[in-house]
């Protein structure tokens, strides 16, 4: 599998000011803020690593599911594939985006 580049510039410019860079996996291309993977692109695609309490809203839109490398894969059950009504919209698009990415910013901090 591949990534299309139309959405890998999409969720590159809805990352700007989210220190975004990108890296083959997959076969597809994961997106990172900081060290911290957020996004994963795949064909036409956008998969969002999400909180459970917004997994669980994303996953109540028509056209959004749990995300697999492959039809064989297990579910990668924090990411969740996100509808094109959604990916078309860009500014529901990057509501989620900034979602995504402020999570797992969060699961990176030391608690005490």
């Amino acid at each position: 599998m591949a990534y299309r580049p139309s959405r890998y510039e999409q969720v590159m410019k809805a990352s700007e000011g989210l220190d975004p860079r990108a890296r083959k996996m997959f076969g597809g291309m994961g997106v990172y803020t900081g060290q911290k993977m957020f996004a994963i692109l795949m064909d036409d695609i956008v998969s969002l690593k999400l909180s459970p309490e917004d997994r669980e809203k994303a996953l109540e839109l028509e056209g959004a599911g749990p995300f697999r490398t492959s039809p064989e894969a297990p579910v990668l059950s924090e990411y969740v594939v996100m509808p094109v009504a959604v990916l078309d919209d860009e500014r529901a698009f990057k509501g989620w985006l900034v979602k995504s990415a402020k999570y797992v910013r969060s699961k990176s901090k030391v608690v005490n």
